[in-house]
């Protein structure tokens, strides 16, 4: 369910917002066509330094207020970078940093003013006085932003629980099959959205789904749980990818049901439901309102697996009833299946273009779908100029040789 135009240090399917966790950072290199590369290096070269004069700022401040006060005269004061230095430290310092900061500024105003013989002026007295005044608040301050920092490391624990709880990462290879999924929520510092991604074996073979719920926040969150659910469930238990659809079907009219407001008229599910038969080098595609999967062959070509028949997006089957059909496609060995959300295919750049997988991935040739989504989530990332607007899920199955 991984934040792509450079690599995340932090730790991605951090990520999404990145990657998932575990996932194999992506490759640049890889693939036949050249990725350009550079501005995301200098980006991470120029990471370390900016995070170094940042942790450095209250010492310089220190540094430069002596500085000023032994080199000019008694009534120049250097009391607001005296001031600024322990408010800098305290949301970047721990709590012994803070205090010592604040410590050693207050020392140096005394010792300087000792030596200057102007501790009894009534001006250097007040400005020592609120100096130390501020010193305190810094302190306070620090412990106040620990707090938080602790609610929010506690908050993403959870996100990230909830995250592995409704989409767990796929198994790696199940059978002849290589698995990669990748999920990003366009929200910042969120985990999870509307997008949905589920795999599970059956007797009938490996069966995919990918989807995007109408919608956001924990309404959009609940839907997805019951997509998956229902999915997993009926993937076990349904002879065909057809009887999977209309379990999903049953499902979100019950969802429906129980929900009040416009979630209850108007929500939907976009979906590509797909079946890979163990042994059968073919693929069964089941499309409800969703951009179609695209197969990746071993010479480079790509082609999306178009349903012949339009058909309503799950949870909307009171606005029309017909049978679902399956579509089939040639899975050869080596081949490489994609199934995608709309975050990556309505993504735009500056000048309102749309991203066109199907046209960045012609030519190009990936060892691995670990490899083809982590280029594929850089790429669409650049040409969104580092951020997307929507969720986007993506999950690539490859067929070995």
């Amino acid at each position: 369910m991984v934040r792509p135009g450079e690599v995340d240090d932090e730790g991605p399917y951090a990520g999404a917002r990145g990657r998932m966790p575990g996932d194999p950072v992506p490759d640049p290199g890889l693939g036949t066509a050249p990725t350009p590369v550079a501005p995301a290096r200098a980006a991470r070269r120029r990471t370390p330094y900016t995070r170094v004069f940042v942790r450095l700022l209250p010492a310089l401040l220190l540094a430069v207020a002596i500085l000023y006060d032994v080199f000019t005269p008694r009534y120049f004061t250097a009391g607001p970078l005296y001031t600024a230095a322990p408010l800098v430290a305290a949301p970047l310092y721990s709590r012994r940093g803070t205090v010592l900061t604040a410590v050693a500024v207050v020392a140096t105003v005394i010792g300087l003013q000792l030596s200057k013989g102007v501790m009894h002026y009534v001006d250097s007295l007040t400005e020592l006085i609120t100096i130390a005044t501020v010193a305190a608040l810094a302190v306070f301050v620090n412990a106040f932003v620990r707090r938080t920092d602790e609610r929010l490391a506690s908050a993403r624990e959870i996100a990230e629980a909830a995250q592995r709880a409704v989409l767990p990462p796929p198994a790696e290879r199940i059978g002849s099959f290589e698995i990669a999924a990748c999920y990003e929520a366009a929200q910042a510092d969120a985990f999870i959205g509307g997008d949905l991604y589920a795999v599970q074996d059956s007797a009938h073979g490996v069966r995919l789904i990918v989807g995007d719920v109408r919608g956001k926040g924990m309404g959009a969150v609940a839907a997805v749980a019951v997509v998956i659910g229902a999915f997993r469930e009926a993937a076990e238990q349904e002879a065909s990818l057809e009887a999977v659809a209309q379990r999903l079907e049953r499902a979100l009219a019950r969802e429906g049901a129980r929900r009040d407001g416009l979630d209850a008229f108007e929500g939907f599910t976009t979906a590509v439901l797909a079946e890979l038969p163990h042994g059968d080098g073919v693929v069964r595609v089941v499309n409800r309102g969703h951009p179609p999967p695209m197969l990746l062959h071993t010479d480079g070509t790509v082609h999306p697996v178009q349903a012949r028949e339009f058909a309503l997006p799950l949870g909307m089957g009171e606005l029309g009833v017909w049978p679902d059909r399956a579509e089939q496609a040639g899975f050869p060995g080596g081949a490489t299946l994609l199934l995608y959300t709309d975050g990556l295919s309505e993504a735009r750049d500056a000048r309102g273009r749309f991203y066109d997988p199907r046209a960045r991935l012609a030519g190009r040739v990936f060892p691995h779908p670990s490899h083809l989504l982590g280029t594929l989530a850089d790429d669409v990332r650049r040409h969104a100029g580092g951020g997307l607007t929507d969720d986007m899920a993506l999950l690539a199955v490859r067929r070995r040789p």
